[in-house]
């Protein structure tokens, strides 16, 4: 069974939202296991075929666990090579963790990326969760294709 982990970080909730809204979407496709989570390991991650981080954007910068897991992974030669990776997260001013993640997990990880990640500014409005539920049932999809 394919597997898909949901990892977030949230300090209002809002980005906990969105999260709840991507897994929504992964479990809407059959044969898929999601797991919501706000803390893994390094090593963890090589347990799961997709990786969806929620990165809300503080001062400009991703926060700093998520920084610290990619760099973590990459120290330990952990190549995530044919894995999939997306984001998405809420923000105040200038949104953009999301693609700051993107761009760890292809540059340091190998991982294939899903763009563009899903934004919302400050709560997730409907339309911003509906995207979050497409982007979790896309991937989740893409997974179930996969041999």
């Amino acid at each position: 069974m394919k597997k898909v982990l949901v990892l977030y970080y949230s300090r209002s909730g809002n980005t906990e939202k969105m999260a709840k809204a991507v897994v929504e979407g992964a479990k809407s496709v059959a044969g898929i296991e999601v797991e919501l989570n706000y803390h893994v390991t390094a090593a963890n991650l090589l347990d799961y075929d997709a990786i969806l981080i929620g990165a809300p954007t503080y001062h400009n910068v991703i926060p700093i666990d998520f920084k610290n897991l990619i760099e973590d992974a990459a120290a330990l030669d952990k190549s995530l090579k044919g894995k999939i990776g997306a984001a998405f997260g809420s923000y105040g001013w200038s949104g953009e963790a999301p693609q700051l993640v993107l761009d760890l997990l292809e540059k340091k990880l190998n991982m294939e990326i899903v763009e563009p990640p899903v934004l919302a500014k400050y709560a997730p409005d409907q339309t911003a969760l509906e995207e979050c539920k497409n982007l979790g049932k896309q991937i989740a999809e893409k997974l179930s294709k996969q041999t």
